[in-house]
This record gives structure tokens, C-alpha cells and sequence, in this order.
């Protein structure tokens, strides 16, 4: 059982869309999996490109296989693309390292739960 609840990750996704309207982005899509990659919560925005969700996926199942922030994946590619591609291959296209904008979150306080992942894109990502 994932130590993240449905209340817990529908609270993620609506403060994501509320900090997304205060900085004023186009439509975005946001995604909260839980420490074993699935989705918990997913919505996104109308008018939202139609790659918002895709990316949005693969940015969030990357951060939870890997233990860190798109952000970190991101700046980790740029110093070894070909590992990064080989890791994108291997995980039969779930995986994107890309940066990011993620809001923080209160992590679940069960022990054996890993952190969740939330994904915010910014327009100026894919």
C-alpha cells in the first residue's frame, strides 16, 4: 500500500495548478505517483498542449526511479548524455531527464514509503 493518499495527491495537484496560475503559465498538466511509479493524481489544465501529459509522465517516473528532482536529473544529463540515453532506453520510454519546476511537499511519514514525485511544467518546457 503506498504511504501517499488520493486526498493527499489531489491537495498536490490543485496547490501545482494554483502556483502555476499565480506565475501566470500557460495550461499545464500535473502528475503524483506514488514510490512505485503509479499514478496517483493526475489532471490536466484545459487548453494544455497535447504533449503536456507525455512529458509531464515521464519527468515524474524519472524523478521516483532515480530518488531526486527532474531538476537534478536534468543538470546530471548535461554532464553524461549517453548514460542518460541509455537509462531513457532501458525504462522503454517512461523516463525523461529534464528539468523542471516541482513545488516541495510534505513526504508521506510512513518508513518503508519513498518520496512522491509531482511534476509543475513551466511553458518553457517541453
Amino acid at each position: 500500500m503506498s504511504g501517499l493518499t488520493l486526498k493527499q495527491a489531489n491537495t498536490i495537484v490543485e496547490g501545482a495548478i494554483a502556483k502555476a496560475h499565480e506565475m501566470k503559465v500557460k495550461p499545464l498538466a500535473v502528475i503524483v505517483l506514488d514510490a512505485a511509479g503509479n499514478i496517483v493524481s493526475a489532471q490536466r489544465e484545459d487548453n494544455a498542449s497535447m504533449f503536456r501529459m507525455d512529458v509531464a509522465m515521464g519527468k515524474a517516473w524519472g524523478a521516483v526511479a532515480m530518488g531526486c528532482s527532474s531538476r537534478a536529473l536534468g543538470k546530471r544529463a548535461k554532464d553524461n548524455p549517453n548514460f542518460f540515453l541509455s537509462l531513457a532506453s532501458t525504462a522503454k520510454g517512461k523516463f525523461l531527464p529534464a528539468a523542471a519546476r516541482a513545488m516541495k511537499t510534505k513526504r508521506a511519514a510512513s518508513p518503508e514509503s519513498k518520496k512522491p514525485a509531482l511534476r509543475l511544467m513551466s511553458p518553457r518546457e517541453g
